[in-house]
């Protein structure tokens, strides 16, 4: 517990397995607890591109099924959900599941801006209490075919960890002409508007 954290403040649960929004938060000063929601992403995904849901809404959608699977578990803590989309010319992209399918991302995002957009939503005795949603855009610049190999031979298993398969803090900013919006959301989470609505709800010190 720090003390930016109140002791008698509610309990705070991040409904992730994510490295990244774990340390995200602890490099922040908040203490969380993490429990990785199991849901069914993929049916969430198809059932929005049929109902022609923004890639916005589809997002808020899958961090607020994470944190209301979770939230049953921990009644009276804030419990936190999370996702970010990548569209690409209106096409979603998923986290690759190898190398070649990392190599195929970087291919189609060669000279393009993409946009990422991260969701965060807040639930509380299994009540929506929060959510917030940003995005921001990425210019690729023309990436050879022997770039793209040399970096995902140095990259490893990192690159399948996120869904452009590149970390903007690491080796992934070599990718990059141009990045437009704020850094923590790129990285997977809107950092300050949670820091404020936790403080506004006496988890952290104001």
């Amino acid at each position: 517990m720090t003390k930016l954290q109140l002791e008698n403040g509610p309990g705070i649960v991040l409904a992730s397995q994510s490295a990244a929004r774990r340390k995200m938060l602890e490099d922040a000063g908040v203490h969380v607890e993490t429990f990785p929601a199991r849901v069914d992403e993929d049916e969430i995904k198809l059932a929005m591109r049929a109902e022609g849901a923004k890639v916005e809404d589809a997002a808020v959608k899958l961090a607020e099924a994470k944190a209301r699977r979770i939230a049953e578990k921990f009644p009276g803590a804030i419990v936190i959900g999370c996702d970010q989309m990548l569209d690409c010319n209106g096409v979603w992209f998923d986290k690759p599941v190898d190398r070649a399918h990392a190599a195929a991302h970087l291919r189609a995002f060669s000279g393009k801006t993409h946009r990422l957009v991260s969701a965060v939503v807040a639930y509380r005795n299994m009540v929506r209490v929060w959510h917030h949603v940003d995005s921001a855009k990425l210019t690729v610049r023309i990436l050879t075919d022997e770039f793209i190999e040399t970096y995902l031979d140095a990259a490893g298993e990192g690159a399948l960890a996120s869904v452009g398969a590149y970390q903007l803090e690491g080796l992934g900013a070599q990718l990059f002409t141009r990045v437009d919006g704020d850094y923590f959301t790129v990285l997977g989470m809107p950092l300050l508007p949670l820091l404020g609505f936790l403080r506004a709800n006496g988890a952290l010190a104001p």
